[in-house]
């Protein structure tokens, strides 16, 4: 009898699949997918693939991401009840009604929003560009959504006049001052490597700043051999794995259950009934894919 991971695989090649993973999920997730990584990198890489299916492991709006830049593929999520508690806090409405309080203000899209949120923005960003795409605006002043956190890191070193919205990553808003001091204390050898979404004072004791894919490339490169890691502890696989020898320590409550929702078995099934597809409008699709687009073309 095959075992789940051989039935997923078989699936895979008779259906001409691909498997996305986030750097979020449980290792045995990444384990068998294609590509692991952050959100708009995975959904660039399924979008350059010949595959008839992208299987995303990860939250909702990821999923919306790739049919956006896929919109011909067919795009299934494993757990369709995943949804993102940041993307959750900014709908397009509610940025509607901001923006007729600050006209003069572009508004920059973190990402992590929903497909109908983003219609309602000028830019999306990254972690990895927010800064460099908030600089290369013409306008200084800017309405960044919906994290309050990257928001306030861009502002500091942007010098731009950056209204910020009430939004967060439950997860890197709960690291504290205190939490760092004490794996300092633990392991003091350690260089403190920490995602742009955690609370500016938190950032302020970092020796590294940047998003997962910056973090990776920083710890391979650095002749450290420990890591005190500020983002979700599922990032730990793929570091140990990207850097043998070197050991990386997280703070105690840096899990996002809701990424941790996916399992093989929730895999398995969405690949043989094809549950959890992503359905959009044709008209959201167009209108969420022009400030994505405009954050490329700003990038060059």
């Amino acid at each position: 009898m095959q075992s789940v991971k051989e039935r997923i695989l078989a699936l895979k090649k008779e259906k001409n699949a691909v498997i996305l993973a986030h750097n979020y999920t449980s290792p045995e997730v990444q384990d068998i997918a294609d590509y692991v990584g952050d959100s708009l990198g995975l959904s660039q890489k399924a979008a350059a693939t010949d595959a008839d299916i992208i299987v995303f492991c990860g939250v909702s709006f990821m999923g919306e991401t790739a049919k956006i830049l896929s919109p011909s593929k067919k795009v299934l999520l494993p757990e369709p009840e995943a949804k993102c508690a940041m993307a959750a806090m900014c709908s397009a409405e509610q940025i509607r009604q901001v923006k007729e309080r600050y006209p003069d203000a572009t508004v920059v899209a973190y990402v992590n929003t929903a497909a109908e949120t983003k219609t309602a923005v000028d830019y999306c960003c990254t972690s990895a560009n927010a800064l460099n795409v908030v600089k290369q605006i013409p306008n200084d002043r800017i309405l960044f959504v919906p994290d309050s956190n990257l928001g306030r890191y861009v502002k500091e070193q942007s010098g731009k006049d950056i209204i910020l919205w009430n939004g967060f990553c439950p997860v890197h808003q709960c690291v504290t001052v205190r939490q760092v001091e004490e794996l300092k204390k633990a392991h003091p050898g350690a260089e403190v490597v920490a995602h742009p979404e955690c609370r500016l004072e938190v950032l302020n004791n970092a020796d590294f700043i940047g998003s997962t894919e910056a973090i990776l490339r920083y710890c391979q490169k650095s002749a450290c051999m420990e890591f005190i890691v500020l983002t979700e502890s599922g990032m730990g696989h793929r570091l140990e794995g990207a850097c043998p020898g070197k050991r990386f320590y997280f703070t105690a409550q840096s899990l996002c259950m809701t990424m941790k929702m996916i399992s093989l078995e929730s895999i398995l099934e969405c690949m043989e009934k094809e549950t959890g597809e992503i359905v959009l409008d044709r008209e959201v699709i167009e209108k969420a894919y022009l400030p994505v687009k405009r954050m490329t073309d700003i990038l060059g």
